[in-house]
């Protein structure tokens, strides 16, 4: 994940003692921390669990710049306001399409928006109260959206403290850089040594994508 904003998030938690175990239960991993740097989330905590939904699907399967760019797109499509589902369904599938999006994405998006209508994907109070495998389990029932896109969302958008998001990219390649190895480790690997990083596996998943990139 690239991004780091130095505006400061709503966390689950304080990141200074985060880090500060980290250090103390994993020697290797506190040295790629030391050589890292300070922890800096990129902030979506003002986004409302929609808009954090509707960016991660545009995500899904591209690169960085050309979703940043769809992302730009989709969004100049709500002139003079923030998207909403209540707007999105609105807009014509030739809007949506024209603003670079796939079929597949339109409909994912589409179906994100009426379940935000109906109440299948909570309010950002109502998640704040539940556990991350509810949020999980709620909102895969959404078309388009998988336990990676839910665990970005707990992350990014929640600020929740102690997700490891075993099946994303960058997090298994630092893996690999920190922890060494010929090829990607698998998830029970990552488990295993996940383990000493409890309660802050979301920080210790942040400092895995930045080792990725060195």
């Amino acid at each position: 994940m690239k991004g780091s904003s130095e505006r400061k998030l709503s966390y689950d938690y304080d990141p200074e003692i985060a880090v500060a175990t980290l250090r103390d239960s994993d020697a290797r991993l506190g040295r790629m921390i030391d050589r890292i740097g300070a922890y800096r989330l990129r902030d979506q905590s003002a986004m409302t669990p929609f808009q954090a939904l509707l960016r991660s699907i545009i995500y899904q399967q591209l690169s960085g710049k050309a979703a940043g760019s769809i992302h730009q797109r989709v969004k100049a499509l709500f002139p003079g306001k923030r998207p909403s589902a209540k707007r999105l369904l609105a807009l014509c599938d030739d809007s949506l399409r024209g603003a670079g999006l796939s079929r597949g994405k339109v409909l994912a998006l589409r179906d994100l928006a009426a379940k935000c209508l109906e109440g299948t994907v909570p309010t950002r109070t109502r998640l704040k109260s539940m556990d991350d495998e509810a949020i999980i389990q709620h909102l895969v029932q959404v078309r388009g959206i998988g336990r990676w896109t839910v665990e970005m969302l707990l992350i990014f958008n929640l600020g929740r403290a102690d997700v490891l998001p075993l099946d994303d990219l960058g997090v298994r390649r630092g893996f690999m850089h920190t922890f060494g190895g010929k090829s990607l480790p698998d998830a029970n690997r990552m488990l295993r040594r996940g383990q000493r990083w409890r309660p802050y596996r979301s920080v210790a998943s942040w400092y895995l994508w930045r080792a990725s990139e060195l």
